[in-house]
């Protein structure tokens, strides 16, 4: 579904899903760019929003199983029925052992929150970011801009994530009691109130601010590689994706095995740690992960980690232009002449 272009000249009009701003010359264009170059300049926001939206619903649902793995190996103490080495080998005990519906427990929360939560963070990322090139960068691509506005849709996305993800997290867990979001929902906020949903946040932050940093400027400089015209390509924004959910990934599992701790308030670490009560702050966290398990402890389920971001990245964005694309040709088609 590559929409190809007729010269370097098109790139003006192929930038312009893109919402940048930058000028191109003149110059001649083949038929199979003209549905492409003809969109307007920049997609709305209710498409940004929409295209957000349906990528953060099918990235977290296609991955919840790999992410319910990926919560068991990141545990600190597991208990010796729930050990496992591969990411395979986990889901084949999981299965076999608690059924085959139990890896995807907690998935309907998740999508209630991965709706809302990704349409504020791509309408967030693609006007900041076309804002600050303007201001950073009048001729080009800013990573600056780029690092910024990820970082800002940060903020948005993690404040609407950050409650499911608790409640995901203790339902992924091995021996979890509870069945169902709502019952686990009523037991956190009746035993430990409504800060216990953000007990977490601010490591949220602390880890997805690199990692979102990371993960655009990685995109955004691999698009300009693989496919400079910044036209709708599948192939470079899956590979492009991929990569840069990857590295970014690696780079922020710490930061990851210490959310994971305060979100699930895993009790026979917590025990072994001599910690009476409930472990707040990223500094606790950090210590009582060292405290158990060293250095190692930092990369308890890197494998999984990075397993779990390259394809649900690829999915993410390939998801996204897609819709985006789509949004914004419909929209176009169905404008009323004057």
């Amino acid at each position: 579904m590559e929409l190809r272009r007729g010269g370097v000249g098109s790139q003006a009009g192929a930038r312009r899903m893109d919402g940048d701003s930058r000028d191109g010359g003149g110059g001649c264009k083949d038929a199979g760019s003209e549905d492409y170059e003809n969109l307007p300049t920049s997609a709305s926001l209710s498409t940004h929003m929409t295209a957000g939206a349906m990528a953060g619903i099918l990235e977290h649902s296609v991955m919840y199983p790999v992410d319910s793995v990926k919560t068991r190996m990141q545990s600190l103490n597991p208990d010796p029925k729930a050990h496992y080495t591969s990411v395979y080998g986990a889901l084949k005990k999981i299965i076999r052992t608690e059924g085959f519906w139990r890896p995807l427990r907690g998935l309907n929360v998740m999508m209630m929150g991965a709706g809302p939560a990704h349409a504020m963070y791509f309408a967030c990322y693609e006007n900041m970011k076309r804002t600050l090139n303007a201001v950073f960068h009048h001729q080009g691509n800013s990573h600056l801009a780029n690092g910024i506005a990820g970082s800002m849709a940060t903020l948005l996305h993690d404040a609407v994530m950050n409650p499911a993800e608790v409640v995901k997290q203790r339902m992924q867990m091995y021996n979890s009691p509870h069945r169902s979001a709502l019952s686990c929902i009523r037991t956190v906020w009746g035993t430990e109130g409504l800060g216990a949903f953000y007990r977490s946040y601010t490591t949220q932050l602390t880890m997805n601010i690199p990692f979102q940093s990371i993960h655009f400027i990685t995109y955004e400089f691999l698009q300009e590689q693989i496919n400079p015209y910044r036209g709708y390509n599948p192939q470079s924004h899956i590979i492009s994706g991929g990569l840069a959910g990857a590295l970014a990934a690696a780079a922020t599992t710490p930061l990851d095995v210490c959310k994971t701790l305060l979100n699930t308030q895993e009790n026979m670490a917590l025990n072994l740690a001599n910690i009476s009560g409930r472990l707040s702050g990223m500094a606790n966290a950090f210590r009582t992960v060292y405290q158990l398990n060293g250095l190692p402890g930092y990369f308890k389920g890197v494998q999984a980690r990075v397993i779990y971001q390259m394809p649900s990245t690829a999915i993410s964005w390939s998801v996204y232009e897609f819709f985006k694309y789509f949004l914004t040709k419909h929209k176009l088609e169905n404008r009323t002449p004057y």
